[in-house]
């Protein structure tokens, strides 16, 4: 596309594409999964497995981006050796960024309510079971879900309508900066709360203890996971802002420089969640009960509990937004490219499928909440966080990495000159690190959270197994099927 629109700015790339990486997960899973497995040792090997893992995943999406100047859609029809069926994978990654939306829209959506709860004093004087009971009361009104659900949707659309640079840049360096600023002042304050100091030493000082009483495989396995799942690679969401990017800089630094802002926003995260918990002598228990229940909890226990609980889904709303605001835009540069569609079209069109698409999930907490898909306590967005998560996030970053290693892809050469055109570091890892250690890593994952996510729904480790052989089975496919034209060594260059 000649007239592909481009970043203005180095600093608008790194902060977009952090937007699309730094979401709630950063907030209330990662304070507890590093609490739980010995405060900083299991930090110090989540950034082992950011380095190892991570940050090469990211660079392959960069790659693949800029060197084709397209969306996922068209972006391995452009690089692939004629005859193969990496472009197969295109349609399947649009799939994916759809389906997050319909449901992380909905948690967006739950942050803008808490903004309003918190702000206008509805959750003041309320006790630990009357703050449980907002919570319960808002997934039980499908009204009130939809409408903040669809005003989330409609917000980040409208930022998208205006642009690349006038829109998605503008607005998110200012969603991340707001962002960063109240992160920051909001751990000073819970740092130094009465009685936080044990709570700092529980989330900073390493516990070999209990790094050896949850073993260390298990510790490992968590901190891989983290490290895999936090940036969003895997189905293009990344790619396409590679795609916006020229070759100015290597593409490694700028992973690095986005994987850094990633880290300290979760780091942040933990200062701010842990040692409250602590002040306040609550369990920093995981999940959507941390940040809606717990938290507000100590909020209203908080002198000026009122301000700080607004600031804290304040920023929660900033770290959803800028991610959805980011898919949003990976999804119109895919109808963009695809069918050749102006932007307001894409957006107009994009508007009305996301809304209509979220309904299923905003419904399972209350109309349809008869609706199990995988036993008694799971719900339609548990369905559909296991087709991303579990499997398109995993399977598809390991499309990623072997399209631009495999001689039937794109090729090791071709990836090493786009990673290290412009001025930064260059791409350290060798051929065979990114050929043959990472997917294993990547299978391991993938492989490991399908058995234990079945396990947890007392499904049989046999049905475990024939999924997982089914699935990669499918997968398989879009590397190694090919026609009888098939150009074996993968070194066709984006025209």
């Amino acid at each position: 596309m000649e007239n592909r629109e481009k970043f203005g700015s180095r600093i608008g790339f790194i902060l977009v594409s952090a937007g699309c990486a730094i979401g709630i997960g950063n907030v209330w899973k990662f304070p507890y999964l590093a609490g739980a497995n010995g405060g900083a040792a299991f930090i110090l090997i989540y950034l082992v497995f950011l380095l190892l893992l991570g940050i090469p995943i990211m660079t392959a999406e960069f790659a693949v981006g800029r060197g084709s100047q397209k969306s996922a859609g068209k972006a391995f029809g452009a690089l692939q050796p004629k005859g193969t069926n990496w472009s197969k994978y295109g349609p399947i990654a649009l799939a994916g960024n759809y389906i997050l939306m319909f449901f992380y829209t909905m948690v967006a959506g739950w942050m803008l309510y808490y903004i309003y709860q918190m702000a206008s004093g509805k959750m003041s004087g309320l006790d630990p079971d009357g703050v449980a009971g907002e919570f319960g009361g808002m997934l039980g009104s499908a009204p009130t879900m939809l409408f903040w659900t669809v005003l989330a949707i409609v917000i980040s659309f409208g930022i998208c309508a205006l642009g690349l640079q006038g829109g998605v840049e503008r607005v998110t360096k200012v969603l991340m900066s707001l962002l960063l600023i109240l992160m920051v002042i909001m751990a000073i304050r819970s740092m130094t709360l009465q009685g936080a100091g044990e709570g700092l030493k529980y989330y900073l000082v390493p516990d070999f203890g209990v790094l050896k009483e949850n073993g260390i495989g298990n510790v490992c396995f968590a901190a891989m996971g983290q490290a895999f799942f936090t940036l969003s690679v895997g189905i293009g969401s990344m790619e396409i802002f590679g795609s916006y990017l020229d070759k100015d800089r290597s593409l490694f630094g700028e992973a690095v420089s986005i994987t850094a802002l990633d880290t300290f926003v979760a780091l942040t995260a933990g200062l701010i969640v842990i040692p409250s918990c602590f002040a306040y002598d609550v369990e920093p228990g995981a999940g959507p009960g941390l940040v809606f229940i717990t938290l507000p909890n100590i909020f209203n226990s908080m002198s000026g509990g009122r301000i700080w609980g607004t600031m804290f889904f304040v920023f929660l709303s900033f770290a959803a937004l800028s991610t959805v605001i980011a898919v949003f835009e990976n999804i119109i540069g895919f109808c963009m490219d695809i069918w050749d569609m102006e932007r307001k079209k894409a957006v107009a069109i994009n508007l009305v499928v996301v809304i209509i698409g979220s309904i299923p999930c905003v419904l399972g907490f209350n109309l349809w909440s008869g609706i199990h898909p995988f036993g008694p306590e799971s719900n339609i967005m548990d369905l559909e966080d296991f087709i991303v998560s579990n499997n398109l996030l995993p399977l598809g970053s390991l499309l990623f990495v072997l399209f631009c290693c495999s001689r039937y892809g794109w090729g090791w050469e071709n990836f090493l000159d786009e990673v290290n055109a412009g001025k930064g570091m260059r791409f350290p890892l060798g051929k065979a690190y990114m050929m043959f250690i990472l997917p294993l890593i990547i299978l391991i994952v993938y492989v490991k959270g399908c058995f234990d996510f079945f396990a947890a729904q007392q499904m049989s480790t046999a049905f475990s197994a024939i999924y997982v052989i089914v699935v990669l089975a499918i997968f398989a496919y879009f590397m190694f099927a090919k026609k009888k034209d098939t150009v074996p060594n993968g070194r066709l260059k984006a025209q």
